[in-house]
């Protein structure tokens, strides 16, 4: 495949380093790797183990997992204003021992999120080997901003994707934020999921063009509410509710932030 002038060849499980370091999102004193249930999306309430990887590729201003990116020394913008230490937000750990400590929590589910899980595609396909060889029937859900195309392995090797194209409500351009080719590519895999994050009124109408303009399926459209307090929540999910009940998408509220708040390892 070419991408941006250069040719990128995709890695095949025989090319896989053997032990290879994969950067996590750092959680206290350890990798940002818990067990909860899904709180968004078409799995709500499932129970699951979420991995969040450090790095993103976008920087929306809305963000709520900024200490994956908002790092010192960068340009982007974030509305909390504060930036982070890489060192001190980062965790790197052997693909090994971040399986070893998911199947610690003996959970069927795992969500591979981020910042953006297909930055370190390589890595993550390691640690699903390493869990499938152990617990063949284990499911993975992989978050995704939906600006890049998985390698066929990778693809094969998911259960589910969450994709979550960014609006013009994230402060990005768009020619950052929407990459025609890996839209193409999601709506035409029956493993994918779209899920909208909705500030305003103003926003429906993007989706739907996104929509008509990359033949993303309506059935499988997810609209959520932007929001980090139950009180946020409550000025959009009524109305945003009802436009799913009308328009034919799916709604999703943010079940975690209803339950604990804005608190990050829940």
């Amino acid at each position: 495949m070419l991408l941006h002038g250069k040719i990128h060849v995709h890695p095949t499980p025989s090319m896989l380093p053997v032990g290879v370091i994969i950067k996590l999102a750092k959680l206290g004193d350890g990798p940002e790797i818990f067990h909860t249930i899904q709180g968004e999306g078409v799995s709500v309430g499932a129970p699951a183990v979420f991995i969040r990887s450090s790095r993103c590729n976008l920087h929306c201003h809305w963000c709520d997992t900024d200490h994956t990116w908002n790092f010192e020394g960068t340009p982007w913008k974030h509305e909390k204003n504060t930036k982070y230490q890489k060192s001190a937000v980062t965790w790197e750990m052997e693909t090994a021992a971040a399986a070893e400590r998911i199947l610690s929590f003996d959970c069927s589910r795992t969500i591979i999120t981020g910042g953006e899980p297909l930055l370190q595609e390589s890595a993550f396909l390691e640690v699903i080997q390493v869990i499938r060889q152990k617990k063949p029937a284990h499911q993975f859900e992989v978050e995704t901003n939906g600006t890049r195309i998985p390698c066929p392995e990778f693809a094969a090797a998911v259960d589910q994707f969450n994709v979550s194209p960014k609006l013009a409500n994230s402060g990005m351009e768009e020619i950052l934020r929407i990459r025609p080719d890996a839209l193409r590519f999601y709506a035409a895999n029956p493993k994918a999921w779209f899920k909208f994050v909705v500030a305003s009124a103003d926003d429906l109408q993007e989706i739907k063009e996104l929509m008509r303009l990359h033949d993303l399926p309506r059935e499988k459209v997810i609209l959520m509410p932007e929001g980090r307090t139950s009180a946020e929540l409550d000025r959009i999910a009524p109305w945003l509710a009802e436009c799913c009940r009308d328009c034919g998408f799916r709604f999703s509220d943010r079940l975690h932030i209803r339950l604990w708040g804005d608190k990050r390892g829940v």
